[in-house]
C-alpha cells in the first residue's frame, strides 16, 4: 500500500498495518478577523482611553542606565561617585625645586652634568654630579659640584655649595687687570686684557665663569686638559690671583706718586 501524505502516520506493529487518525497537532485554528472600530460623531472624544506609557520609560534629556550599574560611566562619574581616591602626599615636607631660585641678584649656570653608573645585584644604579658656577656679575664668583640620584636635586646641591662658596676677584672696569696664567692639575689657562667691545674670547666652561665673575672683555686660552671640572677651577684661580696697582702699592708700602 503507498505511503499517504504528512497527514498520515503509518505503524507496523506484528506486521499489519494500522492506518492512525489525523495528528490533532498539525492542525492549528485560524485568528478571529479583526472587526472595524464603530465611527465616533464628529466632536465627540474616543472612547478608547489613551495609552500609557511604560513605566521603565526613562524621563526626557536622560539616558537610561545600563544594566551593568555603574559599567558606561566614565572614570570622572565614577570618581564623584565614590569620592576622591585615597593616599597622596598630604605629610610630604615642601622642597625648593631648582626653578624656584632664590631673589638674591646671583646668576647661576649649569657647566657641566656627569652620569656615573654602579653594577649592584639587583642591577644598575645611576648617580648625576652637576657643576655649577654662581656669580653676582660685579667681582664675586663660586663653583659648587653637587651629587645625587636626579638631575635636579644634583643641580641644587650644586647651586647650594657655589654659593656658600663665592669669593672676590678684582676687577679693572668690565676686564682684567693684568695677564694671569694658571694651572690647576692638567688644566692650563691663559687669560689676557681686552679693549673695550672686544667681549670674551673664551671656550665654554671658561666663558660661564667670566661672565658670572662681570668680565665683558677679554682674552683667554685653554693649553692643557679640557675637563670641565678642572678648567673652571684653573680659571677662577686665575681669577683670584689678579691684584689692582694700588693694592700692590698699598701692600709694598710705597706711594702712588713714586711709581
Amino acid at each position: 500500500m503507498p505511503r499517504a501524505p504528512g497527514d498520515l502516520n503509518f505503524n507496523e506493529t506484528n506486521g499489519n498495518k494500522i492506518v492512525a487518525e489525523e495528528t490533532q497537532n498539525d492542525k492549528t485554528t485560524p485568528a478571529p478577523a479583526e472587526q472595524p472600530a464603530a465611527p465616533t460623531p464628529e466632536g465627540t472624544a474616543s472612547a478608547a482611553p489613551a495609552e500609557k506609557a511604560p513605566e521603565s520609560a526613562a524621563p526626557a534629556g536622560k539616558a537610561p542606565e545600563s544594566a551593568g550599574g555603574n559599567r558606561g560611566q566614565g572614570r570622572g562619574d565614577r570618581r564623584g561617585q565614590f569620592g576622591p581616591r585615597r593616599g597622596g602626599g598630604g605629610g610630604r615636607r615642601p622642597q625648593r625645586r631648582f626653578n624656584d631660585k632664590p631673589d638674591d641678584g646671583l646668576t647661576e649656570k649649569v657647566i657641566f652634568i656627569n652620569r656615573s653608573t654602579k653594577v649592584v645585584k639587583g642591577g644598575r644604579r645611576f648617580g648625576f654630579s652637576a657643576l655649577v658656577v654662581v656669580g653676582d656679575q660685579a667681582g664675586k664668583v663660586g663653583i659648587g659640584l653637587g651629587k645625587a640620584g636626579e638631575v635636579v636635586e644634583s643641580i641644587r646641591k650644586g647651586s647650594d655649595n657655589a654659593r656658600a662658596e663665592q669669593v672676590s676677584v678684582c676687577l679693572l672696569g668690565d676686564t682684567l687687570p693684568h695677564e694671569v696664567y694658571s694651572i690647576y692639575d692638567g688644566a692650563r689657562v691663559l687669560m689676557r686684557p681686552a679693549s673695550p667691545g672686544t667681549g670674551i674670547i673664551a671656550g665654554k666652561t671658561a666663558r660661564a665663569v667670566l661672565e658670572a665673575a662681570g668680565v665683558k672683555n677679554v682674552l683667554s686660552k685653554s693649553l692643557g686638559s679640557n675637563n670641565p671640572a678642572n678648567v673652571a677651577k684653573a680659571t677662577l684661580q686665575g681669577l683670584r690671583q689678579l691684584r689692582l696697582k694700588r693694592d700692590v702699592m698699598k701692600n709694598r708700602g710705597l706711594d702712588k706718586s713714586d711709581s
